[in-house]
């Protein structure tokens, strides 16, 4: 039982069990703020304190992980379960155990984990890996996938900080490459595009309405949470005038992956990657769905409606990756961490001022309100030295999720609250620019790209280099190379003084990617007294503890 790490009086022999005390287990872990807490009564401890439960809790993983089932170690090290076992029992149904559906439902965090270790899972030859599309032949002019790389791991494009879904690859779907971005926080910017397309949609329809009844053009302008699209213009016949559209294209559709603005949702974001760099076929019922016209609602709760959007056709089979599978991995990034706040000083706030005082916050807008958030949890991570281990940053989880005992004789379900959420320190507008010649870029078919999506900047801080190619080798030269519709930006803050500039960029320096297996966090705070601290004891965000069964490691 995931509640077995809760122990009375220190003693590791009395798990609780009834469905009662754990909702408020869930509660409590959630909420502690030092290595040992006392909460009604309670004792919360560590698990590195009890040594009869620190051989079955998650351990510590790498960038990438082995998969320990096939490659055995004295260390006891990578990922727990084979790869069949990680099918479980396909994707099922809510009553289904061991399926992706019944542990999205029931064990969420479980299902988390289990999407972490996939994406660091080191594909081999004879689970599918390779090669990469058409093996590199072909008219990369309409195959771009030809140019991607080939790797073993989703992690290895996406492998820094150490153990997250961040950065690190470069591949060359485009003549002048393309850098891998990192994904935390994916989910937040899939529901937050979302919402915004739903908006501006409403607004349109609202126009076409208010254009039939009027018997007049109608003209309405587009804005979704502070953010101005242009404006649509309909007309009493039914068509539209999209000419005053900025940002989106045509339809509405707001598309937050890739540079470019290419791609709506993480399912079809994660079966393309899955092709295209890693050789891995994943012929997904949900996305075949969505690409032949239907609608279809992923088990992460993506609506895709492909009466209503474009969607990208899966590859066919055989299939080398199971849906559930796919099931796993969506879910792990629609809850993916934010980033985290580096040390805030008033140098820090100073130079957020002047960020926000040259117009930087014009496109690179800093929060963002999401009206439904289908996360089962949050997670805080912030500069807290006294708490924290390595880079003195300390995470805390939050719960978001309702328990209900539908009385089937399983786990209870554990949904998503679906409540209001502030996006803070994103960091853009979710539209399209054109900055300028030095951003643009040249594509195989001989064509060139002027516009690009507006950055987020959270994590701006740990990731160098910049721009969608990798070009800009610092923050200066980055912001420097703005031209075009943010010209007056960048001159305005080649303009300041050197203390001010200074000021601006410790201030982005602070917005920073983490290790997610070496930041201390309430789930597994920090152990200075551990002998073999801080190759141990450091502290990570272990999902483990949260697991139905935390006896059963991923």
């Amino acid at each position: 039982m995931m509640n077995a790490i809760f122990m009375n009086d220190m003693s590791c022999q009395q798990p609780i069990e009834t469905a009662n005390r754990q909702q408020m287990n869930l509660s409590q872990i959630m909420n502690v703020t030092s290595p040992l807490s006392r909460m009604n009564g309670w004792t919360i401890v560590r698990p590195l304190l009890c040594f009869a439960l620190a051989a079955v809790l998650v351990s510590t993983a790498e960038a990438q992980l082995i998969d320990r089932t096939l490659a055995p170690n004295i260390a006891n090290e990578g990922i727990a379960k084979s790869l069949p076992q990680q099918v479980g029992a396909g994707r099922g149904d809510l009553y289904t155990p061991g399926s992706s559906q019944f542990l999205i439902a029931r064990d969420p965090f479980r299902s988390i984990r289990r999407g972490r270790q996939l994406f660091q899972r080191k594909f081999t030859h004879a689970q599918g890996q390779g090669p990469v599309v058409q093996d590199g032949v072909g008219d990369v002019n309409q195959i771009l996938a030809i140019g991607a790389g080939l790797s073993d791991s989703c992690a290895g494009c996406h492998g820094r900080p150490r153990g997250s879904a961040g950065f690190g690859g470069d591949v060359v779907t485009r003549p002048d490459s393309r850098d891998a971005p990192h994904l935390f926080g994916l989910g937040l910017k899939e529901m937050l595009a979302d919402e915004i397309t739903s908006e501006l949609r409403a607004i349109r329809d609202e126009a076409l309405a208010a254009a039939r009844a009027s018997g007049r053009p109608t003209t309405r302008a587009l804005a979704s949470k502070g953010i101005a699209y242009g404006s649509i213009t309909a007309a009493p016949d039914g068509s539209l005038d999209t000419g005053a559209v900025r940002g989106v294209n045509s339809d509405l559709r707001v598309r937050p992956f890739f540079a470019h603005g290419g791609k709506i949702a993480i399912r079809e974001f994660v079966v393309g990657a899955l092709n295209d760099e890693m050789g891995l076929v994943a012929s997904d019922p949900d996305l075949a769905l969505a690409a032949s016209g239907s609608k279809t609602t992923t088990p992460a709760g993506m609506v895709m409606d492909g009466s209503l959007d474009s969607f990208a056709v899966p590859p066919n089979g055989p299939d080398e990756i199971d849906p559930a599978l796919v099931d796993h991995l969506e879910f792990y990034l629609l809850n993916y961490f934010k980033p985290a706040t580096y040390e805030q000083t008033q140098r820090t706030a100073r130079g957020r001022k002047i960020f926000d005082r040259i117009g930087c916050a014009t496109c690179h807008i800093p929060d963002l309100p999401l009206k439904r958030d289908r996360r089962v949890a949050d997670v805080e991570t912030i500069f807290d030295p006294d708490q924290g281990s390595f880079n003195g940053l300390f995470a805390t989880a939050t719960p978001l999720f309702h328990i209900f005992d539908d009385q089937r004789g399983f786990a209870p379900l554990k949904s998503p609250k679906g409540g209001a959420f502030l996006v803070k320190n994103i960091f853009t507008d979710f539209k399209r620019h054109d900055l300028g010649s030095n951003f643009y870029e040249r594509n195989y078919d001989g064509t060139t790209r002027t516009e690009f999506l507006t950055t987020p900047l959270w994590g701006v801080g740990t990731t160098p280099p910049y721009g969608h190619d990798g070009r800009s080798i610092n923050l200066t030269e980055v912001i420097l190379r703005h031209g075009g519709e943010a010209l007056a930006q960048a001159n305005a803050f080649e303009r300041l003084p050197d203390e001010e500039r200074s000021a601006v960029l410790d201030f982005l320096n602070s917005l920073v990617l983490f290790p997610p297996d070496d930041t201390a966090s309430n789930l597994n705070p920090a152990n200075r007294l551990d002998p073999r601290y801080p190759q141990s004891g450091h502290g990570s965000i272990k999902l483990g503890v949260l697991f139905n069964d935390p006896t059963d490691p991923e």
